[in-house]
């Protein structure tokens, strides 16, 4: 790893509900990841819907965050997107949700938590897929399983998780079409 990289964090944050069918996607992505061997300082960790968890952890002295998570933007299923959220785009202050996981009122706890304690919040991008199944929760089954669009997504996603990550550890303002190709 270069020079420029030592010491930084980068956080892989998986987000979703393993039981509502394509919002599983983003502790997918995570799980495939625990078999393959990540740069020091890239932590890939499963949130599923632990919003709170989250907004605690991006103040933990993170450069840089990917929260990957089934994103409906309107493309074909198993597309993937790079988002960079815009801070001005979030409502006022969140209320906690200890078992909710809304990235956009997860980064508005998490910005309102470190202005109180003075912690700055790390520069989060978004890898998210779009869904094919998309479940409100208040369904009488759960759905358990990706979609083949966004299960064949997955891999790629890895690849994507990989290469951010790495360009976001030599520096965590680098632009993510622009971010280095994994090793080998």
């Amino acid at each position: 790893m270069a020079e420029a990289s030592r010491g930084r964090r980068v956080l892989v944050a998986g987000i979703g509900n393993v039981f509502l069918a394509d919002d599983g996607f983003g502790p997918e992505v995570v799980a495939a990841l625990r078999g393959r061997r990540l740069p020091e300082g890239v932590h890939a960790a499963d949130f599923g819907i632990r919003g709170m968890d989250l907004a605690y952890r991006l103040l933990g002295g993170y450069d840089a965050a990917v929260l990957v998570d089934a994103t409906p933007r309107g493309g074909a299923p198993g597309t993937l997107y790079v988002i960079e959220p815009d801070p001005a785009d979030e409502a006022g202050p969140a209320a906690p949700e200890a078992h909710g996981m809304d990235p956009v009122k997860v980064l508005a706890l998490a910005r309102s938590l470190g202005r109180e304690e003075d912690l700055p919040l790390p520069r989060v991008l978004v890898l998210g897929c779009e869904p094919l199944v998309r479940m409100r929760g208040d369904e009488p089954d759960v759905a358990v399983g990706l979609s083949g669009p966004v299960r064949c997504a997955v891999g790629e996603a890895v690849r994507q998780v990989e290469q951010l990550a790495a360009g976001l550890l030599i520096d965590p303002a680098v632009r993510p079409e622009a971010a280095p190709a994994p090793p080998g």
